[in-house]
């Protein structure tokens, strides 16, 4: 009988977004977005299936009211040396293949390309209880446009 495997420190190093998390968020006028304006995000991550991955459901409100939700998957590919993020929305997107991200000291960056373009992710941790995210999206994979950023507080 084969031995099932064990998390590695890999992937207990996502437990950084584990927690229910609130924010206010800044989204920079974009083609989805054409004015822009400002949200409040709430992040609720937990480990999941034996602890290799992070399980999040994500809202957003704008003016009182729910605008946007997301769920996503975080792991860690121990073959590939690489984290992984599957996003699907409210906008009816899914990630046909994955973010592929990496840590560099305390920021967890993702980066993907999609038929709307290039996407770039940002976790920048202040603490144990503070993170920023900023979403970037280019159509080159070389310029880079902001499309939001947060501040989020665990609860």
């Amino acid at each position: 009988m084969m031995e099932m495997p064990k998390p590695q420190d890999e992937h207990r190093r996502l437990r950084a977004l584990a927690g229910n998390w609130v924010g206010e968020e800044t989204l920079h006028p974009s083609p989805w977005d054409p004015k822009g304006g400002s949200a409040t995000g709430r992040f609720q991550a937990r480990v999941d299936l034996d602890d290799f991955f992070l399980v999040a459901d994500y809202t957003e409100e704008r003016g009182g009211q729910v605008s946007y939700r997301g769920h996503g998957v975080y792991g860690y590919d121990p073959k590939e040396k690489i984290y992984t993020m599957h996003w699907f929305d409210s906008m009816g997107s899914g990630t046909p293949e994955p973010a592929r991200g990496k840590w560099d000291g305390n920021r967890l960056s993702f980066e993907n390309k999609s038929p709307r373009g290039h996407g770039r992710y940002s976790y920048a941790f202040e603490g144990e209880n503070r993170f920023t995210f900023t979403i970037e999206n280019s159509q080159d994979g070389r310029t880079w446009t902001k499309l939001m950023d947060g501040r989020y507080t665990r609860k």
